[in-house]
């Protein structure tokens, strides 16, 4: 295996202490090992698929039990969904599985220290699993993040950095520590955890037992939506589906830069000002991948849309009378399910993060 540079096209040795190019570009892993439904094991946690995860072969899983999450049928109105419940992974959310892969390669590379920058939920599964591997992490978080989440951060004992100002300043703050010297063990740039994402399209195809229409997800810097492209990818490739569901990514109007690129025929989104949106999550001005989350939505023939605030929130609402409790920002796909209507019928929505983990409101 090896880290290839979507930028500049350089391949570097595999070394999970990497998380970008020298150009600055994102790395992508090349000569992963391809998914084989004959070497699917009957763990019951996402390390059923280890085969398929570009993981040195002697690591040992560094593992909270994450993945195989339900698939629960809903309805939503008149439109039957099927419900994606990684909200009740370990820490409450889908970061679970990037995680564990994450801080499974960085132990095997003897890493002890680690730094990351987070609106909340990649912070708080980090500091989790870094807690689970031994591995000291220190944590930087926008000072308006989720009370609850920033206290999840450091109750695994990690250290919590709280920065003023907008998203972006986390990002900008944790870049000092990574230019000293720092191993950035990042849910954004690091290429494994996209591969950890991938295995909620292979759970999902086990569970239904064919590929869904339409998925249905929240986008911020868009990782989820690459690894499930990669995921279903994956499967067509092993000729275990025919063909690739729909991938409908969906925004906060208030900060929606994919969406409004997407909206102007563009291949790549222009940074905004970030506005404050309910959807934390997604709270993403400048968003690193949105060249590959184009194309991804584009080659499954899929859209991406913007929903308002009341949207958001009356969504959510709506999903806690019929007893699922998710935070905002999982929301914003059921928020679009009116929009799209009969063409929804029999989609995969992606409950990405619990309710527990949101201020109530």
């Amino acid at each position: 295996m090896k880290l290839g540079c979507s930028s500049c096209g350089t391949a570097h040795p595999f070394d999970p202490r990497r998380v970008r190019c020298d150009c600055g570009g994102t790395l992508t892993v090349a000569g992963a090992p391809a998914f084989d439904p004959a070497q699917v094991s009957g763990e019951r946690s996402l390390w059923r698929y280890r085969h398929a995860l570009p993981l040195p072969p002697d690591a040992a899983p560094v593992t909270l039990g994450e993945g195989l999450t339900p698939l629960v049928s809903a309805d939503w109105g008149d439109i039957p969904v099927w419900l994606k419940c990684e909200h009740l992974n370990p820490t409450g959310s889908f970061k679970d599985r990037g995680s564990a892969l994450l801080t499974t390669a960085l132990r095997a590379a003897g890493v002890t220290e680690v730094v990351e920058d987070s609106s909340g939920n990649a912070g708080s599964s980090l500091a989790a699993y870094a807690a689970r591997a031994g591995i000291a992490a220190t944590v930087y978080v926008p000072a308006h993040a989720s009370p609850v989440k920033q206290a999840q951060i450091a109750a695994y004992g990690a250290r919590l950095v709280a920065v003023p100002g907008p998203r972006i300043e986390a990002a900008r703050t944790v870049q000092h520590a990574v230019d000293a010297g720092a191993v950035y063990a990042s849910h954004v740039y690091h290429p494994l955890v996209t591969h950890g994402f991938k295995t909620i399209a292979f759970e999902i195809v086990e569970q239904l037992g064919v590929a869904p229409p339409m998925v249905l997800l929240p986008v911020g810097h868009g990782t989820l939506l690459l690894g499930l492209a990669q995921g279903f990818a994956e499967l067509r490739a092993a000729r275990c589906i025919e063909r690739l569901p729909r991938l409908v990514g969906v925004q906060a109007a208030l900060c929606a830069p994919i969406a409004a690129a997407w909206a102007r025929g563009e291949e790549e989104a222009t940074p905004i000002d970030e506005g404050e949106t309910v959807a934390e999550g997604a709270r993403i001005a400048a968003p690193v991948h949105s060249r590959a989350v184009l194309a991804a939505v584009c080659q499954s023939d899929g859209m991406l849309l913007a929903v308002s605030e009341a949207e958001i929130m009356a969504a959510r609402q709506r999903l806690a009378h019929q007893g699922f409790y998710i935070e905002p920002t999982s929301a914003l796909p059921l928020a679009a399910l009116d929009r799209l209507g009969d063409a929804a019928g029999n989609a995969v929505v992606v409950l990405t993060g619990s309710g527990f983990k949101a201020v109530s409101r």
